[in-house]
């Protein structure tokens, strides 16, 4: 199996960048979002405090939601960093299991996987 081409690590390496950046910058922002609203309610600001129970069971799945979004962000940055690494272990674009090459449309789709489509599919399955 020989290594992708220099030019096209780079391409991607840039996109990898660029995602993780942005994902930063969102883990961030509802990282804020929830400790902010957090501090108003405990320093008992009555202004933002539920009045029905509807209110209360609304806050707790927005609050649910947003921790569920940030895991989900924090797994793909770790992924955006395996690949990266990749990236300069010249390995990029090499499936982690069979060791075949994925496809650039698949690695289009998702930049950050290590898995070529036929191993991704054995993985979700068992």
């Amino acid at each position: 199996m020989k290594p992708m081409k220099k030019a096209d690590m780079k391409v991607y390496k840039e996109r990898l960048l660029a995602m993780r950046a942005r994902l930063r910058g969102d883990v961030s922002q509802m990282a804020d979002a929830a400790l902010n609203k957090t501090r108003s309610e405990a320093s008992g600001d009555l202004s933002s405090m539920p009045i029905h129970m509807a209110d209360i069971g609304s806050e707790n799945f927005e609050q649910e939601f947003t921790l569920s979004l940030m895991q989900t962000e924090e797994d793909t940055l770790g992924a955006i960093e395996s690949a990266l690494e990749r990236i300069e272990d010249v390995v990029y674009g090499q499936c982690e299991t069979c060791g075949k090459v994925i496809p650039k449309s698949r690695l289009n789709a998702i930049p950050y996987t290590s898995l070529c489509i036929s191993c991704a599919e054995d993985q979700e399955r068992g």
